[in-house]
């Protein structure tokens, strides 16, 4: 039995079960996260679309999309639902593969699936067929599926590697996937984490944009791209619920890729994720630019220092140029204090970014004005002692 985030992943399995068989046998109860036809159109789907399927799948909607976008799916395709619920997304694709298609409608929720099949019979569907599953084992062979769909359901998955592989595994090559889902712009703490109802509502179990995106890179597919990013949770009725997305950064994503029709060796995967801008955005995301620049500025400092004497010990006389040296630690360590200001967003205070500006200043004063060791090093500790302090806010306000 695998623990994760403090949990089984047996025990996220039946928080997940729970809250959504509430969803579908009580659908008019008022959860804090949006529900039925409101949220259908909330979140970007026709109303002419929902007029054309019945009440019983649209009323227990949660997706957090409109995958539909991405426009992937044509006549005659064999289309899978990952997470299918009540039917409304499995229903909207089978009107889309036509009486000569198939869909085959994957829910891990009984509750759901009953509903599912009771929608599928009103609405005529013989083409949907039911499949009790969960992401991360799909009961469909491979190659078999021409377009994969999902709304709102990987982020509740515990493994989602194996579920994007599993996708993946499916998914004929050259077949498309479309889904939306719930990122956030800083992963939650593990004190949110062990939160079970904060899983089950979408939140502490969504991943980071980039590595989310990475992450089905790195199982295979192909121009992996985002279609919409939007606040969905600016539709939840709870305060806390919003509270907690706002400092997470957590928004829905609408995005579509491709099983490329030919594999793709893994160096071009590698190269693909070796973007410097992309490790600089994921620096970001994840709230460690301030660390990073410290670090990088004590590196430029001290590192050099430590390399040119290991070089010259070995016989290796390499010249230092005094100018480019003392360069580059001033600008790292002015980009810290710049960097640590962005937390001022989501925790509201200005302390860590302002003593780490005194201490970038003190640095800066030791090595371009006159130099002294004790304001060198008074600078760098209090650059350092900002960056954990901006950390420790930051989880403070994510509930962490």
């Amino acid at each position: 039995m695998v623990a994760i985030l403090g949990f089984t992943r047996e025990q996220i399995f039946a928080a997940v079960q729970q809250m959504y068989s509430q969803v579908a046998r009580s659908p008019s109860t008022v959860f804090h996260f949006p529900t039925g036809r409101n949220a259908c159109l909330l979140v970007g789907y026709p109303a002419e679309w929902l007029d054309a399927f019945p009440a019983s799948a649209i009323e227990s909607f949660a997706g957090v999309g409109f995958p539909f976008r991405a426009e992937c799916i044509r006549p005659g395709d064999r289309v899978l639902d990952v997470g299918a619920g009540s039917g409304t997304d499995t229903l909207a694709a089978a009107r889309l593969v036509g009486p000569s298609g198939k869909v085959w409608a994957l829910d891990m929720t009984p509750a759901m699936l009953e509903k599912l099949r009771c929608s599928a019979r009103l609405a005529g569907a013989s083409q949907v067929e039911p499949l009790e599953g969960n992401a991360e084992a799909i009961p469909l062979p491979d190659a078999s599926v021409d377009v994969v769909t999902s709304n709102g359901v990987l982020n509740l998955v515990p493994d989602k590697r194996q579920a994007f592989a599993e996708i993946f595994r499916v998914l004929r090559p050259g077949g498309c996937v479309q889904i939306a889902d719930v990122v956030v712009s800083r992963p939650a703490g593990e004190r949110s984490k062990i939160d079970a109802k904060l899983w089950a509502e979408c939140v502490v179990g969504a991943s980071v944009e980039e590595d989310y995106l990475d992450l089905f890179r790195s199982v295979g597919f192909a121009n992996v791209r985002v279609l919409r990013r939007f606040d969905y949770f600016a539709g939840s009725i709870s305060p806390e619920t919003r509270r907690i997305a706002t400092a997470l950064g957590a928004r829905s994503i609408e995005l579509a890729m491709e099983r490329p029709a030919k594999p793709q060796s893994m160096a071009v995967r590698l190269a693909a994720r070796a973007n410097p801008l992309a490790l600089v955005r994921r620096a970001i995301e994840h709230r460690f630019a301030g660390s990073a620049a410290t670090a990088a500025a004590l590196a430029a400092c001290y590192g050099t220092l430590a390399l040119a004497g290991a070089l010259g010990a070995a016989g290796l006389a390499v010249p230092l140029n005094a100018r480019i040296w003392a360069g580059a630690i001033v600008v790292f360590a002015l980009l810290a204090p710049l960097a640590l200001a962005r937390g001022r967003r989501f925790h509201g205070a200005w302390g860590p970014s302002m003593v780490s500006a005194v201490g970038a200043l003190l640095v800066v004063y030791a090595i371009l004005i006159f130099y002294d060791w004790r304001a060198e090093a008074a600078g760098f500790l209090a650059m350092i002692g900002a960056a954990f302090w901006d950390q420790r806010l930051y989880r403070r306000a994510a509930g962490c």
